[in-house]
């Protein structure tokens, strides 16, 4: 929050004389230079601008006297051309040409450009080696050349920038070694070269020199020691070296930096133990060590890194018992310990950890057993407790655990029966293992409550009984596992059971039914099947199997005149075909999975609500919507999808499966498809009905259309769903393609819910079908990076989500004429200073005005905006504490 807070105050504080537009007199040669360069850019807004005062153009600020251009920033305008004639503005003390579409090679003419302090390159697609004669800049404070396509070596005239505070090169093809006058840079406070192909050693000067603040050198090549140099200034607050071939220990040394933030070293070669002057850097809060080879006890003093949020020891070599000190880190959320040798019991205090979210212990050799306390902290989402020695009964309290995701017991020594309150828990989604125990008795009927899990495995116990019929409750099921165990009688009819392969129930003597080969007959009164039923039986079947036999091959018979008649149809005239209409379409596919809503739903009126202009509820980027009344009295939305995705059609197998999954991965805050239609060559897919509409409508619409009048509270409670719902995609690997506030439903109580989230599955961003605009997002809310990147990522949403918490705070449009050419809602926000507004002027006055609570909470939300839209991707919280510190606002 201390980084947000200073990040607010940067952003709104009071503008120095050097930003001042000045008034006087100008100079002829620099508007001459100006106008060339406005040509070869095709600067549209510089010829296209009524004042004949250049210093007042776009991105231009002049010195106090007006006679020179100091500040030149035409950073985000997609730009491309040659920039060499920028050198000529001699006078330049700042170059920002950050996220363009810039290429060849950086202009060895920069170097004449003696007064530059600040030179920003990043995010274009310059290449080749980086110039020497940047080494003439004497003057530069800050150098970015990230995200471009640079190769070479690091020259070694960059060692002439004696004032160079911060160096940043990340997401290049850098290579060679990290030279040894970077060490000697003693003004460096930032150094990030991560993701390059960085090799040799870490400079055992690194940081002696300097007050360096902020390494980041993950994904290289790097090799040997982490240097005690790093660490002797004692100001580092952000360390990251994962993804190297680091070996040699931890340095005690780094307990002297007790303004340390964040450590991540994993994915390395690192051996011995963790020291203990960790204890002393009480400002921890992350500490990332997974898949390395450190060993010896997990240290207790751990436990006096009072803000520490997140502990990864996985995949190491720990052995001992977990400290049970682990319990006073109040804010620990994630304590991943898994793949190590930690054996003992399980510590009571760590489970009383009250912000603990992910609990993950497994493939150790705990031994004991489940404390009933197991779930005495109520936000515990992912519990991994697998592959150990756990033994006894898994305890009737596990029901407490009301909103885990995940729940992984398998492969210990657990006894006694499955706890009928596991059926408690709702929320369970991703999983729930209990396999290779000695669990025994039969399957409790409560497990049909958990209509939300997606995979369930009880292969390899002693469960004995029928397969109860109540199971056909779990209605999200995917991947079932009964197998090895001694259950009997037939198994229900239930698609996810059928769907199974039969070695999902294999190895169970008195089993039968589908997908099992054997068959299970009648049964008499006493048990044993009857001769006369069973003849008749057989009967019966021989029927309908010669029934089903002259049906299918009828139907194939049918469909396949049909097809070829289609076929010849389309060759005699391709364009009349499809503009008339001979009858109501032939459906060639359509399903509706959720198993209690097929008799109420008919597809012949879902095509039909689609003919007509006035069912229209919505037109986004990737489909229009429609409003479909059925013949059973309910109301169901359908989701067109525009001809750019008739590829689709012809993988329909694969798109069938991707949505029959996604209607299985349920979240309070996303829309699942209930369903899809295949017509020709159109596909619809059905969606839940909402009629409160969209966030864009509730937030921009005459408040005629709801008679809910929009208040903070409401719009903070919506704001924290869309983030959970994205939070949510990102862990289980899905990136959104159009986060707007179109795309946020409201439900009959105002609850927010993430729509079109399975366009982002069966679309491919790849396959070049559409434009950038089309396949990023729609036009406000699409970051910065991805005109030039094409690629749709994580950072990119949280930007998308950013706008629409401004949209919510603001009540302003992503783009409106007001804001100015070339200006979004985002540029409009952080250019609130050079306007001379404060942070409450830009909110919502109807709101802000309420109560100084509202107002504060708003002010708080803003921060949280202005992170997510901030222009660099990896400075962009992750969507997981995007939530966290909304939350916190309502505390």
């Amino acid at each position: 929050m201390e980084i947000l807070t200073l990040l607010t105050a940067v952003m709104f504080g009071l503008l120095s004389s050097s930003q001042l537009v000045a008034t006087g007199p100008v100079s002829d040669d620099d508007r001459t230079i100006l106008l060339e360069i406005g040509k070869e850019l095709s600067l549209s807004f510089w010829s296209s601008s009524n004042s004949s005062n250049y210093c007042s153009w776009t991105g231009i600020v002049c010195s106090n006297d007006s006679l020179v251009v100091e500040r030149l920033d035409l950073s985000g305008h997609g730009l491309q051309g040659n920039v060499t004639l920028i050198s000529e503005l001699r006078r330049l003390k700042s170059l920002d040409l950050s996220y363009n579409n810039f290429h060849g090679s950086i202009p060895q003419s920069f170097g004449n450009l003696s007064e530059l302090e600040v030179l920003d390159l990043s995010f274009n697609k310059f290449e080749s080696s980086i110039p020497v004669e940047l080494g003439r800049l004497k003057n530069l404070r800050s150098l970015n050349l990230s995200n471009n396509y640079l190769s070479g070596e690091i020259p070694d005239e960059l060692g002439e920038l004696e004032n160079l505070q911060e160096f940043q090169m990340y997401t290049n093809r850098v290579n060679g070694s990290i030279p040894l006058w970077v060490g000697n840079l003693t003004n460096l406070r930032i150094f990030t070269a991560y993701e390059n192909e960085l090799g040799g050693h870490i400079p055992d000067n690194l940081g002696s020199n300097s007050e360096l603040q902020l390494l980041n050198l993950h994904s290289n090549q790097l090799e040997g020691l982490i240097p005690d140099s790093i660490f002797s200034m004692e100001k580092l607050n952000i360390l990251v070296l994962t993804q190297n071939f680091l070996t040699g220990t931890i340095p005690t040394s780094l307990g002297n930096c007790k303004g340390l933030s964040s450590i991540r070293i994993g994915n390395n070669k690192l051996f011995g133990n963790i020291p203990k002057e960790i204890g002393n850097i009480t400002s921890l809060t992350y500490f990332e060590a997974d898949n390395n080879n450190l060993s010896g006890e997990i240290v207790s003093e751990f436990a006096q890194c009072f803000n520490l949020t997140l502990l990864n020891l996985a995949s190491n070599g720990f052995s001992g018992t977990i400290p049970p000190g682990f319990g006073q880190l109040n804010n620990l959320q994630e304590l991943i310990l898994s793949a190590n040798s930690l054996f003992g019991e399980i510590p009571i205090p760590v489970l009383s950890c009250k912000n603990l979210n992910k609990l993950d212990l497994s493939n150790n050799r705990l031994n004991g057993s489940i404390p009933p306390e197991i779930c005495s902290n109520s936000r515990l989402q992912y519990l991994l407790l697998n592959q150990n020695f756990l033994r006894g009964e898994i305890p009737h309290e596990i029901g407490n655990c009301v909103k885990l995701l995940e729940l992984q017991l398998g492969s210990n020594y657990l006894t006694g029966s499955i706890p009928p309150e596991i059926g408690r828990m709702r929320n369970l989604q991703i999983a729930l293992n209990l396999s290779s125990n000695h669990l025994r008795g039969q399957l409790p009927q409560d497990l049909g409550r958990l209509d939300k899990l997606v995979a369930l495995d009880f292969s390899n116990n002693q469960l004995t009984g029928n397969i109860p019929p109540a199971l056909r409750g779990m209605l999200s099921l995917i991947e079932v596992n009964f197998s090895n165990n001694q259950l009997s009688g037939l198994i229900p009819t239930f698609v996810p059971f059928q769907k199974s392969s039969n070695s999902s129930f294999l190895g169970n003597k008195g089993l039968c039914g589908e997908p099992l080969s054997s068959s299970c007959g009648n049964i008499n009164g006493s048990g044993q099947f009857s001769y006369h039923h069973k003849v008749s039986y057989r009967i019966i079947l021989a029927v309908i199997g010669s029934c089903v036999a002259v049906f299918v091959s009828v139907t194939v018979v049918v469909l396949l005149f049909m097809l070829r008649e289609r076929q010849e149809k389309a060759a005699e005239s391709a364009g009349a075909a499809a503009e008339e209409t001979i009858g109501k379409p032939v459906i060639l596919a359509g399903n509706v999975f959720i198993e209690n809503l097929r008799q109420a739903i008919d597809f012949d009126a879902a095509v039909k609500a689609t003919m007509k202009d006035s069912n229209k509820i919505n037109v986004g980027t990737f489909s229009t919507v429609y409003r479909a009344d059925m013949p059973s009295g309910m109301i169901v939305s359908v989701k067109k999808l525009r001809s750019m995705d008739r590829t689709l059609i012809h993988h329909q197998s694969k798109m069938i499966r991707e949505l029959e999954r996604l209607s299985k991965l349920t979240h309070t805050n996303l829309v699942r498809p209930m369903g899809f239609i295949i017509y020709e060559d159109v596909a619809l897919l059905l969606h839940q009905y909402f009629p409160n509409g969209t966030l864009a409508e509730y937030l921009h619409v005459s408040s005629k259309k709801h008679d809910h009048k929009p208040d903070w509270p409401t719009r903070l409670s919506i704001a924290i769903g869309v983030a959970e719902g994205l939070a949510f995609l990102h862990h289980v690997a899905i990136i959104h393609l159009d986060i707007s506030s179109g795309n946020v439903l409201l439900d009959s109580n105002f609850n927010a819910l993430v729509g079109e989230v399975e366009i982002s599955k069966l679309l491919d961003p790849s396959r070049g079908t559409a434009s950038i605009s089309a396949v990023a997002g729609s036009f406000g809310y699409i970051p910065p990076e991805y005109a030039y990147t094409m690629q749709v990522t994580a950072p990119g949403n949280v930007y998308s989500y950013g706008v629409v918490l401004l949209e919510i705070l603001t009540t302003r449009l992503p783009v409106e004429e007001e804001f100015g050419e070339g200006v979004d809602l985002v540029k409009w926000v952080h250019s609130a200073p050079a306007r001379g507004e404060t942070p409450e002027q830009i909110l919502d006055a109807k709101l802000s005005t309420v109560s100084f609570g509202w107002r504060k909470d708003m002010l708080a939300a803003l921060k949280v905006a202005l992170a997510c839209t901030d222009s660099t991707p990896a400075k962009r919280p992750k969507m997981k504490k995007v939530v966290e510190m909304l939350r916190e606002i309502t505390k």
